[in-house]
């Protein structure tokens, strides 16, 4: 059976595997406070030019999410996104559990546009009722999208001008960030994401990690107590080393780069076979996440060789789903799929 339901159904990529083997019996500080973890921080300052930046690493995505946006919000104040982000459709309401609303915004292909914000955060203040209402107070992106798709430069720089003007944090969900990057017609660097982005995350458990991911706070005075914040969340991990070595290694001569490129390859391989065969495009992704309109049939054949998710609810004759390939994604497994096809 070949698996393209999503991108962490491996553990993590055999260096990570043999640099925590390699150091099992050491014996480290807890709580980020290792060695592993200082080297991880910095490499990663490096890789986004941002040396004032502080880097924290959590141990999931959703925990990260509702951390970063409970430290940056005030009590009566909600998070805009798009009506399709992740935070709101697959987060199982923990931004709302922790007290904030999501305020959602028009999707274009899972983005948002500049002028959507710009006339909400308008428009909020132009009501003279609004102190009973919950307050915009920061804006919420992810890179890529939750349909893969891909924010330019331009739009990033239009929407963190929005948010200068509207003095609210610009906070970036990179748990795919990494192949973001690698896709070929990606236009911003993680130096970008560093200049434009108050806090940002890069993902590990997607991408190579067995777990984790790194917090990147670009603007520190936005988060002072951020390592108290982490730990009432319980998103800090006690054998914090576990994070910081896996970090360290994916941050050592640019792995996480190298192998997020697999992913994209096999991905737009595939990508090219369907619409071969003549099957229709959902969404126009260039990165690691494709989603295509099958007929139900051939769902239903293609689920006897391969697992992948429909996108919604099935429908009548016809369905959206979803393929995503991983850095541990095999042009052979690809090979193998489109022998299906």
């Amino acid at each position: 059976m070949l698996h393209f339901d999503c991108d962490y159904m491996e553990g993590a990529h055999p260096e990570v595997m043999r640099r925590l083997q390699s150091t099992n019996l050491e014996q480290t500080p807890g709580y980020g406070c290792d060695p592993y973890t200082a080297h991880a921080r910095e490499l990663i300052r490096q890789a986004c030019d941002a040396p004032q930046a502080e880097v924290h690493f959590l141990v999931g995505g959703t925990q990260t999410n509702a951390t970063v946006i409970d430290g940056l919000l005030r009590r009566h104040e909600g998070v805009l996104a798009a009506e399709s982000g992740h935070i709101n459709v697959h987060e199982a309401g923990a931004i709302e559990a922790a007290g904030h609303k999501v305020l959602t915004l028009p999707s274009h292909d899972g983005k948002i546009r500049a002028c959507d914000v710009e006339r909400y955060l308008e428009e909020f203040y132009r009501d003279e009722t609004w102190p009973h209402m919950v307050a915009p107070g920061m804006l919420y992106l992810s890179h890529p999208t939750e349909f893969g798709t891909l924010y330019s430069l331009d739009e990033m720089e239009a929407l963190h001008a929005v948010c200068r003007r509207h003095s609210i944090p610009l906070y970036l969900d990179g748990a795919r960030l990494v192949y973001a990057l690698a896709a070929e017609s990606n236009t911003l660097s993680l130096h970008d994401v560093a200049r434009l982005y108050d806090v940002f995350y890069i993902g590990g458990t997607k991408t190579g990690a067995l777990f984790g991911e790194a917090v990147v706070i670009t603007r520190p005075e936005l988060l002072p107590h951020f390592f108290t914040l982490v730990k009432q969340h319980g998103a800090l991990l006690a054998k914090g080393r576990l994070l910081g070595l896996q970090f360290e290694t994916l941050f050592t001569d640019r792995l996480y780069l190298r192998i997020a490129r697999q992913a994209v390859t096999t991905a737009l391989k595939l990508k090219a076979a369907l619409l071969a065969k003549g099957y229709r495009l959902f969404i126009d992704s260039p990165t690691n996440q494709q989603f295509f309109v099958l007929p139900n049939s051939e769902i239903d054949r293609l689920s006897r060789f391969a697992t992948f998710e429909l996108w919604g609810p099935r429908g009548e004759t016809e369905s959206v789903v979803r393929f995503v390939t991983s850095w541990a994604t095999e042009e052979s497994h690809i090979d193998a799929l489109i022998g299906h096809l």
